[in-house]
């Protein structure tokens, strides 16, 4: 009797669902071309109905709203899923391979000597040093050959324009100096070490020597630019003179070095002397000795009362000194060797 009834729930089960499938499976799975049904005027008739949410009759209705409701909360949950596991997986590669980031380091700040605070950005106190004021300040290099005095003549012929045009503002005049013999010693060690570079060898330390030189002028410039202000125009003279005398001291270095070096220790000759004139100005009264600026003090560990005086004098000191520099340079060129094989000046910046 059990068997006979689970044989007729079977059998019932079985024509129920191929009457279902016989009726919604059309709608479901058809392949046909989608159109207008006549009877509702829905594109695509009782399938398109069906699929876009107009079911024909209630089983229908009750067919639509299961397949979407689960379906929906199928995918949203597979999606939900598939999210939270790349989320985990993230945060688990995050942890393996992030390294947590370092601890703030305590910047040291530097001081002077009698431990006050450092102002200066431009150079530290290891950078500072005491200018040799017994250097021979009427040194000349006598011109002999035919490039010598092309080298001394070129410069004679360049200081007849900024006499005409600063006359006896010496303080300006400074200012533009500086702006012109800051340039040789950064093409010239940039040059240097370029040529270190491609034939791997060693400078013999003209490199750090020119570039020292370089850094020397540009800090008397620094120095003189709190006693003169320049106006518009002579900024504007500063940056053509710049651009010109760059480009023919970079190509006049590449044809040839010892030349180079002669035009810029002839002149730093004038240099010399243009700072001798500055102090006789200062000593007659015409140019107010005013207190040396504070970067100078500090640069030159001049005293605390130093004055204008004393700033011209520890500067012309040092275009002494690279009038020496660049003249042994050019004589070790002439001699027909390079730079490497004599060791460089240094220690004296």
């Amino acid at each position: 009797m059990y068997m006979k009834l689970s044989n007729m729930m079977t059998r019932g089960a079985t024509r129920m669902t191929r009457v279902f499938m016989g009726h919604m499976g059309p709608r479901y799975f058809s392949t046909t071309v989608l159109r207008n049904d006549p009877g509702t005027g829905v594109v695509g008739g009782a399938a398109a109905g069906l699929l876009h949410g107009f079911p024909a009759n209630p089983s229908e209705k009750v067919a639509v709203t299961w397949v979407r409701h689960f379906s929906a909360m199928g995918s949203r949950s597979a999606s939900t899923a598939a999210l939270n596991d790349k989320q985990q997986e993230k945060e688990s590669s995050d942890k393996k391979w992030k390294t947590p980031p370092p601890p703030l380091q305590t910047v040291v700040l530097a001081t002077k000597p009698d431990g006050t605070e450092w102002k200066w950005n431009c150079f530290r106190p290891w950078e500072t040093y005491e200018a040799d004021m017994s250097i021979d300040l009427t040194k000349h290099h006598a011109p002999v050959t035919f490039l010598d005095k092309f080298a001394y003549w070129t410069v004679k012929v360049l200081r007849f324009p900024t006499d005409v045009f600063f006359q006896r503002r010496y303080g300006c005049r400074a200012m533009m100096l500086e702006t012109v013999a800051a340039v040789p010693g950064m093409v010239g060690g940039m040059l240097l070490h370029c040529k270190s570079l491609r034939r791997f060898e060693q400078s013999g330390g003209w490199i750090k020597a020119l570039l020292e030189e370089a850094e020397n002028e540009r800090m008397h410039l620094m120095t003189f630019m709190e006693v003169a202000k320049p106006n518009v125009y002579e900024r504007a003279l500063v940056f053509a003179v710049q651009g010109v005398f760059f480009n023919a001291y970079f190509a006049a270095y590449l044809i040839s070095p010892k030349l180079a070096h002669r035009i810029v220790g002839y002149l730093e000759e004038e240099a010399v002397h243009s700072y001798t004139e500055f102090l006789k100005e200062l000593d007659n009264g015409n140019i107010e000795n005013v207190p040396a600026p504070a970067i100078a003090i500090d640069y030159w560990r001049l005293p605390k009362d130093a004055t204008l005086r004393d700033v011209v004098l520890v500067v012309r000191a040092d275009e002494a000194h690279h009038r020496d520099v660049n003249h042994y340079a050019s004589d070790i060129h002439y001699q027909g060797q390079q730079l490497k094989d004599s060791p460089a000046p240094l220690g004296y910046h």
